[in-house]
């Protein structure tokens, strides 16, 4: 039986992109998510996720024989420098710049970098600032 963990308290319960060129995708997410220090949770032939962002091919069962279109996604960034390394990592793994590392004009902390994946989705990581409170988020775990 497989350990699965529910998480109440968030907006998103989880993401689905679906691709044209999975090995693509694959290399780019793997690269950024080696620098955010998001591990990647599993894969198939014609998938793979980290936390809840699922990328799949459009063959996938859950597909339906279609590619998502364009989509924005904000990965959080630990600091300035994680940032800048995202961008990096990024540009070399087959992504192409859509904004370079910098503050932006949202808040007075705002430090982000903005590239395009491999299949044209805007993937953004921020940095905020030293943290705030907020609330925790629910961890539930149950058996499937």
């Amino acid at each position: 039986m497989e350990r699965m963990e529910l998480h109440r308290g968030r907006l998103i319960d989880h993401i689905q992109l679906v691709v044209d060129d999975l090995a693509a995708a694959r290399r780019f997410y793997e690269a950024v998510f080696k620098v955010l220090e998001i591990p990647l949770a599993g894969r198939g032939d014609d998938y793979f996720w980290a936390d809840e962002l699922f990328i799949s091919t459009a063959t996938s069962e859950a597909a339906l024989g279609h590619t998502t279109g364009r989509h924005h996604l904000a990965f959080q960034a630990r600091d300035e420098a994680t940032v800048d390394a995202f961008h990096k990592a990024a540009l070399a793994a087959g992504g192409r710049d859509n904004g370079a590392p910098g503050r932006r004009k949202y808040h007075p902390n705002y430090y982000a970098a903005f590239v395009l994946d491999p299949a044209g989705n805007n993937i953004e990581a921020v940095y905020h600032g030293p943290a705030r409170r907020s609330a925790p988020s629910v961890k539930i775990e149950f058996e499937m």
